[in-house]
């Protein structure tokens, strides 16, 4: 979102920052924001990721981004918040429009990779889902947070209910669908893999003008 021409005045972006959007995103997209800006040449974004880790709490992330939204708003004409929901109950969504900057719509990015209407028509309650980022840092992100390399037996209590694990390929990578099959077989669910690309992210990428 744009900031208004008064504001352009006040803060100088009209000299220095115009022209120029910042997207403040999940760590977890960097490499995936990066491929699309370089794909399609967008010069005029610039990328500042918080920790991806940040998805095991939560309840941090809405701090963490204010924070950042205040630390760079005057030096850029536009900045956009590459998370959606990602378990902040809304509030997340509510800083943001009190902040005046858009963020991406969805409940998540395994909703936003799919296609939030795709994901919202599908209603899987069963699935458990990976990406690219989440394939590549199974073990770090979810293997041992989840405690299952020193209990085993928490592997029923965690995904008792689960019957599959769905893989949302951003990429067509044999390696990383070998990886993801193997983490399904440790977690003794059905395996699926869906090529996704880049979902509604880039739409949204798209949509922003300097």
């Amino acid at each position: 979102m744009s900031l208004s021409d008064d504001k352009l005045t006040r803060t100088g972006l009209a000299a220095s920052g115009a022209g120029r959007v910042l997207v403040i995103a999940c760590g977890a997209l960097a490499h995936e924001i990066l491929a699309i800006k370089a794909a399609n040449g967008w010069d005029h974004l610039d990328l500042q990721c918080l920790p991806a880790i940040l998805h095991n709490h939560p309840e941090r992330i809405t701090g963490a981004v204010r924070d950042m939204v205040e630390r760079h708003r005057d030096a850029y004409q536009g900045i956009y918040v590459a998370y959606a929901d990602c378990g902040t109950g809304g509030l997340l969504q509510a800083a943001c429009a009190e902040m005046g900057v858009e963020m991406i719509e969805g409940p998540h990015c395994y909703s936003f990779y799919e296609g939030n209407a795709v994901f919202a028509e599908r209603g899987e309650v069963t699935a458990f889902y990976l990406t690219d980022f989440l394939v590549r840092q199974f073990d770090a992100f979810v293997w041992k947070p989840l405690g299952l390399d020193r209990h085993a037996g928490l592997r029923d209590m965690y995904f008792g209910n689960y019957t599959t694990l769905v893989y949302q390929a951003q990429t067509d990578n044999p390696a990383l669908t070998a990886k993801a099959e193997a983490c399904a077989e440790r977690l003794g669910l059905a395996f699926e893999r869906r090529f996704t690309g880049y979902g509604d992210l880039t739409t949204a990428l798209a949509g922003l003008k300097g």
